[in-house]
């Protein structure tokens, strides 16, 4: 059945879904990197939160108005109207009153939640209401999806995704440097603005499937996982528009495959579990990367101290050194070094040497203040730069009276 629906095999809509999702998921992370970039993912949070009173108020202006109350096109609009209002109120009291960011964003996120849940509650007991079926928007859903919701989803995604890639890079240069694209001539706040107004449209978009608490989780957790995988800022928002995309479709799929399982959710955790995997085995920042790079170091330094120990005739006390040297053919159980450790305890005392003259010498103090005894010199100095350190060590030194 998951196999089925990964390769499209169940049904129209079930198709359309997971396209709509896997579009939703890329312009979620690629717009969701500028965000974490800019360090300012709580403002998602507040722009989600503060969609609901629109939900709420737009369902009643249209049965009041004789509509169908679950226009999701009509609800998308009044969601969208209220976010804009939502950010307009965290710009207004961040920049306007002695409060933070932080401050206003959990004053405007709490009072347009707390309004939106008062309007739900009046719905539920509007005799158009009952069956409203509006707290499914909460954490998404796509059960009775139609044909032209899905369709709206995957077009708002594709029109998202290509208003992010045509900004890019003034918003890649006001999350990298604000101080440097403001000295440049760029308008940040403008540029602010238009990277909240992408937000909110994912945000908006995301309302169905994901719902607009969990959107959040896709607007950061791909940017979060991408950054395991490079330094380079403008591979982030290529690698996070590739995992929500993939979490989108993947977890779209697997609801698909197993009906009662909620779709939004389910995205969720498939991009939590990408996020897990980065964490745990990215080559570079991966904890399994820490620990093997913090296992050689240690080995390095066990390994130099017992060579040091053997060239100038010390006993080994340490265990470890002694089984490492033993393991890597430098030394017998009795901590006699075998003829390859002799030729290498005798590179490590020569280098421990040539550092000591190193650091006495004003021309190399910058390379001599990387010095670890672990690095090798080959590496750091010339064939003539090492000639005349052995000169110096061979020469001999005058004793003072």
């Amino acid at each position: 059945m998951l196999l089925e629906a990964l390769t499209l095999q169940l049904g129209y809509n079930a198709t359309l879904v997971a396209i709509g999702a896997m579009l939703l998921g890329i312009a979620a992370g690629v717009t969701g990197t500028f965000l974490f970039l800019r360090k300012r993912a709580l403002v998602s949070d507040a722009i989600s939160h503060a969609t609901l009173p629109g939900v709420g108020l737009a369902f009643i202006v249209m049965v009041w108005f004789g509509m169908d109350g679950r226009s999701l096109i009509g609800l998308l609009i009044g969601s969208a109207l209220s976010a804009w209002v939502g950010l307009l109120c965290v710009q207004w009291l961040s920049n306007r009153t002695r409060l933070s960011e932080d401050s206003a964003i959990g004053a405007v996120l709490s009072v347009f939640f707390g309004a939106g849940v008062v309007l739900l509650t009046v719905i539920q007991g509007m005799s158009a209401g009952r069956q409203a079926g509006l707290d499914s928007l909460l954490l998404g859903s796509t059960a009775g999806m139609l044909f032209s919701d899905a369709i709206l989803i995957a077009v708002g995604g594709a029109l998202v995704l290509a208003l992010t890639l045509v900004l890019r890079r003034p918003m890649s240069l006001v999350a990298f440097d604000s101080d440097y694209a403001a000295a440049s001539g760029l308008n940040v706040a403008r540029i602010d603005l238009a990277t909240m107004g992408l937000v909110l449209a994912v945000t908006v978009v995301g309302l169905k499937i994901v719902g607009l608490i969990l959107i959040v989780a896709l607007l950061i957790i791909p940017p979060v996982t991408a950054r395991f995988w490079t330094e380079r800022t403008e591979r982030v928002w290529l690698i996070a528009g590739g995992l929500g995309g993939l979490s989108g479709y993947v977890g779209a799929a697997i609801s698909a495959s197993a009906p009662a399982l909620p779709t939004g959710p389910i995205i969720v955790l498939v991009a939590f579990g990408l996020f897990v995997l980065s964490l745990l085995f990215s080559p570079a920042r991966g904890v399994l990367s820490s620990v093997l790079t913090h296992l050689q170091y240690r080995r390095s330094v066990h390994r130099r101290q017992g060579l040091l120990a053997l060239a100038q005739g010390q006993p080994i006390y340490e265990g470890y050194t002694l089984r490492l040297l033993q393991r890597e053919g430098l030394a017998r159980a009795d901590g006699v070094a075998t003829e390859e450790g002799q030729a290498r305890a005798a590179k490590a005392l020569l280098d421990e040497k040539r550092w000591e003259i190193l650091r006495g010498l004003q021309a190399h103090k910058a390379t001599a203040a990387r010095y670890d005894g672990l690095t090798n010199l080959e590496t750091i100095l010339t064939k003539d730069q090492l000639r005349d350190l052995d000169t110096r060590i061979a020469a001999p030194r005058e004793v003072t009276p």
